[in-house]
Parts: structure tokens; C-alpha cells; sequence
């Protein structure tokens, strides 16, 4: 969800002047074309218009993600229109648009975006649709909601996928001597700190993640990149993720002591 974070730190959220689709992308990507790393080759604002004529970018749901693709390398970028009366957009499912992310995407970003759009819509599917955003009572209120909306797609895109990587990393290190034996107890683990009062600890333990959630000592530490102690265990810290300033990401491994 980089690039949509990207979007909402960097001024790109508005909320759009006009009920009227076309004039509403026109502003959309006038504030793509500003951003100084988008590429000149392309006309935005005309390759916009041209592919929404000939294909709806609606999806349903109150929202729409119009975009154009580009050869080559580049960033991928986003901004983000708010209507909160609603444009009568011609989606499939008759809903007017609330909400409007269009993208740039240059071909070495299209995975990104496709990963980026998926987790958008999980979000919102999970949230019922677009009506607390419709309902907002200004801009403000409408980037905490996708915020919050990044927040839950950046949690359940901790696939079991990237837990198992880490997993088979902390493995392979004891196999070359430079982890604890193979009888010890491994496993990935997250700190996602929510807020200042509040943290998100995922493990395979939930007792431990339950313990750690209370700790609010762990939330320091995490900050810091420390690898620290806890409930007979060893966090090693790894990384750090930061999609938006008051909620960054930590992973960690956890191995048991003794």
C-alpha cells in the first residue's frame, strides 16, 4: 500500500470539485502529473479519458481505479478523489463513486499495483463499502478512514507465505551454526503499534502475542530496533516497515530461551 500512503502524506488526497466523472479524472491526474518523478512521455490526462472510454474503471462498491500503464521503470503513484455526493460514474453495479484512486503504473510496478488494488478492496469489501467515507464529514476524517483502511489491508497481508521465509531463514541459520540449535523453538513474529496506547502482536503463540499486547514497554523497544526479552523468549529485531508515521510495522523472531 505504498504508493496509496504515499498518495495521502503527500497532499494527493482532495475532495473533487465536480459530480462530473470526466472532470473529476482531469483534477486526478493533474495532481499525478505534478508529482516530479512521473514521466513526461505520456499525456495523463488524455490517456486517462481515452482508456476510461473505452473501458469503465468502476469496480463496485462506491469506487473506481482508473489507471494507465507505461513502459519501463519508474514509481508507481496514486492520487485519491473524495465525492461525498457521489458521481454518477456508469458502474457496473449502478452505485454512484465516493471514492476515486487513480494510478500511474509503469510496467515493473504492475505487480505492486495489482497487490496495491487488491488489498484496497479487501479492505473495503471488509468494511461493507464506501459509506463511512461517503458520510464523512470533511477530508480529514476521510484520510484517518484510509488510513485505517491501509492499516487492515497491511495486517492481512501478512501472508504465510512471507512468515514461512522468515521462518526457513532463521532454519538455515542454525544449519550454518550461527542460530540456536535445531531443538530450539522458532517463529516469526509482527508488531504492527496501531496507536500509542495500543499494539497488534501476530505470532503462532497467541498467549504470548496476548502478553505482548500488554507490555507497553515492547512498543519502545520495537521502535528503537532492539531485540529484547520477554516471557521466556528472544525477539530478534529484523526490520522495520513505516506505511504511515503513527503506525510502522516490526518484525521480529521469536526463540525460545533455555
Amino acid at each position: 500500500m505504498k504508493s496509496l500512503l504515499d498518495a495521502l502524506q503527500s497532499g494527493r488526497l482532495v475532495e473533487l470539485p465536480s459530480t462530473e466523472k470526466e472532470a473529476s479524472l482531469r483534477t486526478l491526474a493533474h495532481l499525478i502529473e505534478a508529482v516530479p518523478e512521473m514521466s513526461r512521455e505520456v499525456d495523463l490526462v488524455d490517456e486517462i479519458l481515452k482508456r476510461e472510454r473505452a473501458v469503465n474503471s468502476g469496480i463496485g462498491l462506491g469506487i473506481a481505479c482508473p489507471h494507465v500503464r507505461v513502459g519501463g521503470h519508474g514509481e508507481l503513484l496514486c492520487s485519491v478523489g473524495w465525492s461525498p455526493a457521489g458521481i454518477d460514474y456508469g458502474a457496473s453495479d449502478g452505485k454512484k463513486v465516493h471514492l476515486i484512486a487513480m494510478y500511474f503504473i509503469p510496467d515493473a510496478q504492475k505487480n505492486a499495483y495489482l497487490k496495491e488494488i487488491s488489498g484496497l478492496a479487501e479492505a473495503i469489501k471488509k468494511a461493507g463499502d464506501v459509506q463511512s467515507i461517503a458520510k464523512a464529514d470533511d477530508i480529514a476524517s476521510v484520510r484517518e478512514q484510509l488510513l485505517g483502511w491501509v492499516s487492515g489491508a497491511v495486517e492481512a497481508g501478512l501472508s504465510q507465505v512471507r512468515a514461512r521465509m522468515i521462518h526457513l531463514e532463521a532454519r538455515q541459520a542454525q544449519v550454518a551454526g550461527t542460530g540456536p540449535a535445531a531443538t530450539t523453538q522458532i517463529f516469526p513474529m509482527l508488531i504492527l503499534n496501531a496507536s500509542e496506547s495500543q499494539r497488534i502482536v501476530l505470532c503462532e503463540n497467541k498467549d504470548l502475542s496476548a502478553a505482548l499486547e500488554k507490555d507497553p514497554s515492547i512498543a519502545v523497544a520495537a521502535r528503537q530496533g532492539a531485540s529484547f526479552d520477554r516471557a521466556g523468549y528472544r525477539f530478534i529485531f529484523r526490520s522495520s516497515i513505516t506505511y504511515d508515521p503513527s503506525r510502522p510495522l516490526h518484525e521480529f523472531i521469536a526463540v525460545k530461551l533455555g
